[in-house]
C-alpha cells in the first residue's frame, strides 16, 4: 500500500496512535501505541512486549486460518489517518532491531528488552481526513 504525499508526511510526524485488535470474543481491544511506517514494504511496525493483549490478539487466526486484522488510527486535531490490514507477530531478532531503530528515529531511543517483539500491520486499506484522502 502506498500512501499519498500528505499521508506520508503525517505518519512521519511525532504522534501516537491507537491500535485496535479483536479479542477472542470479537470485542475490540484499543490501546495507545507508537508506530513507524515502512513505505517500501507498506507496513506499520509496532513494538510490544510478548505478554501483551495486543500480541495475544495478533497471534489469533480466523476460522479459515487467515491472519487477524487490525486498525491503527493516528489523530492530530482535525487530521486523522486510519491504516487497516492483516497483523502478524515477528520475534525475529533482525526484525525487532529494525523496528527499534525506526522507533528511535521517530520517537526516542529505547533500552534493550528481551521480551520485545514487533507487530507488522500489512496495510491494505486507508481512511483519512478529507485533505489527505486524494
Amino acid at each position: 500500500m502506498r500512501l499519498n504525499p500528505e499521508q506520508l508526511v503525517f505518519v512521519t510526524e511525532r504522534h501516537l496512535a491507537t491500535l485496535t485488535t479483536l479479542r477472542a470474543d470479537g470485542t475490540p481491544h484499543v490501546v495507545p501505541v507508537a508506530f513507524t511506517w515502512d513505505a517500501d514494504r507498506g507496513i506499520a511496525r509496532i513494538t510490544a512486549r510478548r505478554t501483551s493483549t495486543k500480541v495475544r490478539n495478533a497471534r489469533r487466526r480466523g476460522p479459515d486460518g487467515e491472519p487477524s486484522r487490525a486498525a491503527l488510527c493516528q489523530v492530530d486535531g482535525g487530521r486523522w489517518l486510519t491504516l487497516e490490514g492483516a497483523i502478524e507477530v515477528s520475534e525475529d531478532a533482525e526484525d525487532v532491531a529494525e523496528a527499534v531503530r525506526r522507533y528511535a528515529r521517530r520517537y526516542r531511543q529505547v533500552e534493550h528488552d528481551p521480551n520485545r517483539l514487533v507487530l507488522h500491520l500489512h496495510v491494505d486499506r486507508t481512511m483519512a481526513s478529507a485533505y489527505m484522502s486524494s
